[in-house]
């Protein structure tokens, strides 16, 4: 069976964690228990050398922000930059989420503004739930379809210009 490096990047409870455990569990964690990037948000700085490892070593990116949070959609715009440089090309699998759908009546990100965004980026975009398991097992199979298109042995280095997962 194949391994896939996968990596989830966002801000802090945009629900990359929740995504992720819902995929492999099929279960939702209705308690937020922040990942220690999260809790140790104050020293982020000592963890830039290690999100530079995970990307390096990651064959797809997942790039997550809250739709309900402007800012979680203005922080991934330098995310998708990082992993442009640690990559040093731009055709990098990726996807944009727009995670918890489920809380429609409170977004302030339009779907619009996601879709614009990915197409500026060459990327597949997808408005998810971890709550609710929208499209959650849609988002993973397409990033594996990305990963495995970027592979072929065609020359091609990669499927999109640059979105982001972890």
């Amino acid at each position: 069976m194949r391994e896939y490096k996968v990596v989830v990047l966002g801000s802090g409870g945009v629900g990359k964690s929740a995504l992720t455990v819902q995929f492999v569990t099929g279960s939702f964690i209705e308690k937020y228990d922040p990942t220690i990037e999260d809790f140790y948000r104050k020293e982020i700085e000592q963890f830039a050398s290690m999100r530079d490892l995970y990307i390096k070593n990651g064959q797809g990116f997942i790039l997550v922000y809250s739709l309900v949070n402007q800012q979680s959609f203005q922080d991934i715009k330098p995310m998708r930059d990082q992993i442009i440089r640690v990559k040093r090309y731009e055709r990098v699998p990726m996807i944009l989420v727009g995670n918890k759908v489920d809380l429609e009546g409170e977004r302030e990100v339009s779907f619009g503004e996601g879709k614009a965004l990915a197409e500026e980026w060459s990327c597949p975009f997808m408005e998810t739930s971890a709550k609710n398991k929208a499209s959650v097992d849609e988002l993973f199979a397409e990033i594996v379809r990305q990963m495995n298109y970027a592979a072929q042995p065609n020359g091609d280095e990669g499927c999109c210009s640059a979105c982001v997962i972890l």
